[in-house]
């Protein structure tokens, strides 16, 4: 992206924003009085999953926010257990900076059972929809 770090840092961070850019997740709000990120805060997303339903909320705990350089992120699953991790790293290139977001789902055996039978669609839609909001923060920090 041809854009600062510290810019591109402030969009992916700000969890607030993130309806403008996730094809899934349509909206979010810090939770326990946090109102940005650090290592520990919680927020809760608003998720309409592969952007038709169901919809329901998720309970999320920052993981990393070491700014200009990668802030992620993990998602509580049933009784609060890791679901699984996001993560946008930030690394400085030739005429700007490289952005990459990725997932990251512990290895449980609901999970492998999961990725078995449903893993190749999901792996499309989490692609597909990684690569949609990358393409809409760059739309957003390359006008400014």
């Amino acid at each position: 992206m041809a854009a600062s770090a510290d810019r591109i840092w402030d969009l992916v961070s700000d969890v607030t924003r993130i309806g403008e850019f996730s094809p899934e997740t349509f909206e979010a709000q810090w939770l326990d009085g946090a109102t940005g990120p650090r290592a520990g805060a919680r927020f809760r997303g608003h998720v309409r999953r592969n952007g038709r339903g169901p919809v329901y909320w998720t309970t999320c705990t920052v993981t990393v926010a070491d700014p200009e350089r990668e802030f992620g992120f993990s998602v509580a699953g049933l009784g609060g257990a890791t679901a699984n991790t996001w993560r946008y790293s930030l690394e400085p290139a030739a005429g700007g900076i490289d952005v990459t977001e990725s997932f990251e789902l512990p290895a449980t055996l609901v999970n492998r059972i999961y990725w078995a039978l449903g893993g190749p669609a999901r792996l499309r839609t989490n692609l597909d929809g990684m690569r949609a909001t990358l393409e809409r923060i760059k739309a957003v920090v390359e006008q400014e």
